[in-house]
């Protein structure tokens, strides 16, 4: 019988040790998700990302490393959305703008005076959420988060109490939003395109008197230094959601899968926890400053809403309709539910 000298012995050893270190069956394999985001990094969007990065490292013993742009370095969301499909990136932040270009049912959601407060868009999202992420995942897409954003505002120059006193003046939009200009243009409002960067300029140079948005995009920019009133009524939530491309998610470890959802989901509440308080805090900061909340009474609320139902054929009818008239109709029929059952 042959026996291995000493020299035999170490070279076979380190080959044994070689052949398992390069072997892809026994070697780590870590997966690099880059991930985009237009929000800044220092917002409660752009620090709950930040966290998931660290956990998901954490719970992956460093086998998905998440590599976040922040500020919008990616690119706009068509940009990043066409990044996402070609797998140059693998995960992104959008807003329901972004989403409307994947899942066009989902505008159904901002139906102008539609949802109007946290409970009932709770509701809508607990029924729907379910049928929203199959939906996501026929496109492409594994649905990491939605999250609730705030509400969208009414932000005007004289005081509004009432629809007719909207029409009387000139609301403008983000040219980005198709359906929602369609929207008010149906129900008889002036609007104007106008980019988000331009809507200072608009307003102090008189070309416009409103604008519908988020309380803290008002309140960053010093919008109500001009638009100096806020209508109480909420206009449509404002919905976000991380998405990650089906690639991106098969070569994760079926293993750690879980462990990584629960994170979202749990980090999905945290967002909406920190938007909540920073809207109310934003809010608070301008009527220090001036801004004034026209209250409206229960009466005039419902004016609003009936208002708007006159015009429901309109936004849903016919053979191009604004917004999706399937996904629109379970919205509202959730609600008509949920508001008989308080």
């Amino acid at each position: 019988m042959r026996i291995l000298n000493r020299p035999t012995l170490k070279l076979s050893f380190l080959l044994f040790l070689l052949f398992f270190a390069f072997n892809p069956l026994f070697a780590q394999r870590t997966v690099t998700i880059k991930l985009a985001s237009l929000v800044p990094e220092n917002t409660a969007w752009g620090q709950a990302i930040n966290r998931m990065a660290v956990e998901w490292a954490r719970v992956t013993n460093g086998e998905v490393e998440v590599i976040v742009y922040h500020n919008g370095t990616a690119g706009d969301e068509g940009e990043v959305l066409r990044k996402l499909r070609l797998n140059q990136i693998q995960a992104a932040i959008f807003t329901s703008l972004g989403i409307n270009a994947i899942m066009p049912e989902v505008m159904a959601l901002s139906y102008p005076f539609l949802i109007r407060n946290d409970a009932e868009m709770e509701e809508v999202l607990r029924r729907l959420k379910p049928e929203m992420d199959a939906r996501m995942q026929q496109s492409g897409f594994v649905t990491l988060a939605w999250a609730r954003a705030g509400w969208i505002r009414l932000f005007t120059r004289t005081p509004v109490f009432t629809p007719d006193d909207l029409r009387r003046i000139r609301l403008c939009s983000s040219p980005d939003e198709q359906q929602m200009i369609q929207a008010f243009r149906v129900m008889g409002y002036q609007i104007v395109p106008v980019n988000m960067t331009e809507i200072m300029v608009s307003l102090n140079s008189g070309m416009v008197d409103a604008t519908y948005i988020s309380p803290i995009y008002a309140a960053a920019n010093q919008l109500f230094g001009i638009a100096r009133n806020m209508s109480a009524i909420n206009v449509a939530p404002f919905m976000g959601g991380i998405l990650m491309n089906n690639t991106a998610w098969r070569r994760i470890p079926e293993r750690h899968r879980p462990a990584l959802m629960d994170i979202c989901r749990r980090l999905e509440r945290e967002i909406e926890a920190s938007i909540a308080n920073l809207e109310a805090e934003a809010i608070n900061t301008m009527v220090r400053y001036g801004l004034q909340i026209n209250d409206l009474s229960q009466q005039q609320m419902q004016v609003w809403y009936n208002d708007t139902a006159r015009y429901e054929n309109n936004l849903i009818g016919g053979a191009t309709p604004i917004f999706h008239r399937d996904y629109y109709t379970r919205v509202r029929n959730i609600l008509t539910e949920y508001r008989r059952g308080r």
